[in-house]
């Protein structure tokens, strides 16, 4: 039952399934990850856990949130021989300049994006989000929070309408409430996104009813936080589901595709479909419908630079994927043939 009510539905069972025959194997979520450290909730309750080597050589290391199939070696420790099929997962371009995939949160059925009405309010930012958390699979709710501190509450609530489209919008103070997130988060496995200050921690603390998760103030002149949560956990709700609590995140590259841009900016993907020509750059060319926008004032302009910039950041991470896969292969290929070369039938 405890696994039940932390997500473990028929299609879990399902998928575990395969795995169910292999003597001792049970199945088993990642409730924290830390440098390769891991903890994982089985049914009897709490172990710390490590991959097996081979989880590590095929490069498929369970993320916060992860069905996995786990062996207990004594009463404290297991052994994560199995990663489950993810459902939904939150990833990011690694920070630094590595060009590969760092999956955040697997299983995630609502992302709230986290986002403080006071220096930390930033619309561009709740756009990058949004492009990531539509990538996700997950459903997207947008809470606005520090409510109580924001004279102009209502106007900027209208702002993040305005781009969040069919999205749900909450105004809330953390420090007060948040029952207006529950019909969202009951039963569910809820993702915190947003930037360090904006009241994640104080939204979890709110959700599971303990102060399990520490707060601190955030500085007056930037509302920059301490980053009080320092590591991804999952962390049993009081009414069935889990919340995964993640760090403020400094560096948040986006890893999508150009499909899940276009999903949030609806509008001008439409624009672009009546564009004269097919390979429309937007700039100079004749008959352009997104410029035509533009001069008109029907398209917000830094709604468009913001549309920009995350594409030619999109189009780059592609390029330089390709690139990686382009130079791996070559590497393959002459690897292989050093081999064939220095082969006894090779050199008769």
């Amino acid at each position: 039952m405890f696994l039940e009510n932390l997500g473990a539905d028929e299609q879990v069972r399902l998928l575990f399934h395969p795995y169910a025959q292999q003597q001792g194997l049970e199945l088993g979520r990642i409730c924290f990850a830390s440098h390769e450290q891991y903890r994982i909730f089985l049914e009897s309750g709490e172990y710390d856990a490590t991959p097996t080597g081979r989880l590590r050589f095929d490069e498929t290391l369970p993320a916060v949130g992860d069905w996995v199939g786990a062996r207990k070696v004594d009463q404290d420790f297991a052994l994560i021989e199995e990663v489950l099929p993810r459902r939904t997962q939150f990833s990011r371009a690694a920070a630094g300049s590595g060009h590969h995939e760092q999956v955040i949160a697997a299983n995630i059925d609502v992302a709230l994006i986290v986002c403080g009405l006071d220096h930390d309010f930033n619309l561009r930012r709740i756009e990058r989000y949004l492009v990531l958390a539509r990538e996700s699979g997950a459903e997207t709710v947008i809470v606005l929070n520090k409510s109580d501190v924001c004279p102009d509450r209502e106007e900027k609530t209208a702002q993040v309408r305005g781009i969040a489209l069919e999205t749900p919008v909450v105004l809330l103070s953390a420090l007060q409430n948040v029952d207006s997130l529950k019909p969202f988060t009951q039963r569910k496995t809820v993702a915190l996104l947003g930037s360090s200050g904006a009241g994640k921690s104080t939204i979890a603390n709110a959700l599971i009813d303990e102060k399990k998760q520490v707060t601190g103030d955030v500085r007056e002149g930037d509302s920059r936080g301490r980053h009080t949560t320092t590591s991804r956990m999952l962390i049993p709700l009081p009414y069935g589901g889990a919340l995964i609590d993640n760090p403020g995140m400094r560096e948040l590259q986006l890893w999508a595709s150009e499909a899940s841009l276009d999903d949030v900016f609806t509008e001008i993907a439409a624009l672009a479909r009546d564009c004269r020509f097919a390979d429309c750059t937007h700039n100079t060319e004749p008959h352009c419908a997104v410029q035509a926008a533009l001069e008109s004032g029907l398209l917000d302009r830094a709604r468009w630079q913001s549309y920009r910039k995350l594409d030619a950041e999109l189009k780059y991470q592609h390029r330089s994927q390709d690139k990686q896969a382009m130079l791996a292969q070559k590497k393959l290929w002459k690897s292989l043939h050093k081999a064939a070369r220095h082969h006894p039938k090779y050199n008769q």
